[in-house]
C-alpha cells in the first residue's frame, strides 16, 4: 500500500507540473503592454485627420485647402470602416497561398473581447493596424490634390485599401510570402511608404498636371499649417514606430530613440543642402526633411542602432531633396505635394538601408550587411521591387476602373480654376471678408 501511495503521489506531482507548464505556454494579457499600445494607437490615429491633413493642407493653395484636408479625413474614416468589414481579415486572416488572408474574419467574425494577440487584446491589435491602413491611403492623396474629383477619390481609396494595401500588408506582416522570405519591415517601409508613394506617382501621371504647373508659381496656402502638421506627425510617429514592437520593452524604446534621431538628422540634412543650393533655408524644406527622416527610419526602427539612425537620416534628407528638387522637374510629372519624392524614394532607401544596418545586438530577428549578412540586402531588394511592381500595376487598373465608374478622374477646368473648396464642398477655408 505504501508503494502504491508513493506511485500515486508521483503521478499527481507530474500531472501538476505538466499542467503548470502548459498554463505557462498560454498567452496571457500584459497590462503594461496593453496600456502602451492603447497610447500608441491613439498617437497613430492622430497622424491622419490632424497631422497629415494639416501638413498637406498647408502646402496646397488656399482655394483647395479644405478639399486637401478632406482627402486625408475621408481616408481615415473609409479605412476605419473597411478594416472592420474585410481589410483586417484580408491582411491578417488565415493565409491563402502566401498572397492574402481568407475572409474567415470578415466583420471580425470569430474574434472576441477576451481573445489575445500576443500579450495585448486582439481588438487592440486590430485597431492599431487599422490606423496604418487609414494613413497609407491618405498619403497617396498628396500626389493628386487640387485636380482629382472627390467622388473618384472615395471610390479609388475604397478599392485601393481592399486590393492593394491589404494584400501587401499580408505579404509582410500577416504570414505571407515576403515575411516568410525573411524581409524586414518593422513599421511599414514597403507596406506603407513604397506602396503609397508609387501608387501616388502612377495616379498623378494618369491625372495629368495641374493647370499652370511649370508655367506659373504655385504658392502654398500656409507654411505655418505645414510646419505644425510636421510636428504633429513627428509626435504621432513615435506610436507608429515604437508601437510596432507591440510591447513595452527595450526594442520599443530603441525604436523611439532612433525615430527621433533620424527625423532630426533628415531635417538638418535637407535644410543645409537646400541652403547650399538655393541660398535660403526654408521652413518647408525643414519640415519636408523631418518627414523624410521619419519615412526612412520606419522599416528599420526596431532593427538599427544610433549609427544606423544617423546614416538613414542623412540619406533620407539628401535623397528626399533630390527627388523633389531634381528628379520631379527633370521627369516632368506633377506629384503635387511630393508623396513619391518623400514617401516613395525615402521608403525605398529605408527598406534597403534596413538590410545594410540591421544590428542583431538591437534585435536578434534582423542581421544586415554590416554585421555579416549580405543576403539581407538581396531579400530587401526583392521586397522593394515586388511592392513597386504590384502597387504600380494594381493602381493603374483600379484607377482605370474608377475612371469608368465615376465618369472621369479629374475635375472640370472651371472647377479647378474656381477651387475645389467652393466647387466641391461649397465652403471656404478662411472667411477673411
Amino acid at each position: 500500500m505504501k508503494s502504491i501511495r508513493i506511485v500515486l503521489s508521483l503521478v499527481v506531482f507530474l500531472l501538476l507540473l505538466t499542467t503548470h507548464a502548459l498554463a505557462g505556454e498560454e498567452a496571457t494579457l500584459d497590462t503594461g503592454d496593453t496600456a502602451w499600445m492603447i497610447v500608441a494607437t491613439a498617437l497613430v490615429m492622430f497622424m491622419t485627420p490632424v497631422g497629415l491633413a494639416l501638413f498637406y493642407g498647408g502646402m496646397s493653395r488656399s482655394k483647395n485647402l479644405l478639399n486637401t484636408i478632406g482627402l486625408s479625413f475621408t481616408s481615415y474614416v473609409i479605412g476605419s470602416v473597411l478594416w472592420m468589414i474585410c481589410g483586417y481579415t484580408l491582411a491578417f486572416g488565415p493565409d491563402v497561398a502566401g498572397v492574402v488572408g481568407s475572409l474567415s474574419h470578415a466583420f471580425l467574425n470569430g474574434i472576441g473581447v477576451n481573445d489575445l494577440s500576443g500579450t495585448i487584446p486582439a481588438y487592440l491589435f486590430i485597431v492599431f493596424q487599422m490606423t496604418f491602413a487609414g494613413i497609407t491611403v491618405a498619403l497617396i492623396s498628396g500626389s493628386v490634390v487640387e485636380r482629382m474629383k472627390f467622388s473618384s477619390w472615395l471610390v479609388f481609396a475604397t478599392l485601393w485599401l481592399i486590393f492593394v494595401y491589404s494584400p501587401v500588408c499580408h505579404w509582410v506582416w500577416g504570414g505571407g510570402w515576403m515575411g516568410n522570405h525573411g524581409a524586414l519591415d518593422f513599421a511599414g517601409g514597403t507596406v506603407v511608404h513604397i506602396n503609397a508613394g508609387v501608387s501616388g506617382l502612377v495616379l498623378a501621371i494618369m491625372l495629368g498636371k495641374r493647370r499652370g504647373y511649370g508655367k506659373e508659381t504655385i504658392f502654398p496656402s500656409s507654411i505655418v499649417l505645414t510646419s505644425a502638421g510636421a510636428a504633429m506627425l513627428l509626435f504621432g510617429w513615435f506610436g507608429f514606430n515604437a508601437g510596432s514592437q507591440l510591447a513595452s520593452d527595450g526594442i520599443a524604446a530603441s525604436a523611439f530613440l532612433v525615430t527621433n534621431t533620424s527625423a532630426c538628422v533628415g531635417a538638418l540634412t535637407w535644410m543645409f543642402v537646400e541652403w547650399m543650393v538655393q541660398k535660403k533655408p526654408t521652413l518647408l524644406g525643414l519640415a519636408s526633411g523631418l518627414v523624410a527622416g521619419l519615412v526612412g527610419i520606419t522599416p528599420a526602427a526596431g532593427f538599427v542602432d544610433l549609427f544606423g539612425a544617423f546614416a538613414i537620416g542623412i540619406g533620407s534628407g539628401l535623397l528626399g531633396y533630390l527627388g523633389v528638387a531634381v528628379l520631379k522637374p527633370k521627369m516632368g510629372f506633377d506629384d503635387s505635394l511630393d508623396a513619391f519624392g518623400v514617401h516613395g524614394i525615402c521608403g525605398i532607401w529605408g527598406a534597403i538601408a534596413t538590410g545594410i544596418f540591421a544590428n542583431p545586438a538591437v534585435n536578434e530577428a534582423g542581421t544586415g550587411l554590416l554585421y555579416g549578412n549580405p543576403n539581407q540586402v538581396i531579400i530587401q531588394l526583392v521586397g522593394v521591387v515586388a511592392t513597386i511592381a504590384y502597387a504600380a500595376v494594381a493602381t493603374f487598373v483600379l484607377a482605370s476602373i474608377t475612371k469608368v465608374a465615376t465618369g472621369g478622374l479629374r475635375v472640370s477646368d472651371e472647377d479647378e480654376i474656381q477651387g475645389l473648396d467652393s466647387a466641391t464642398h461649397g465652403e471656404r477655408a478662411f472667411m477673411l471678408q
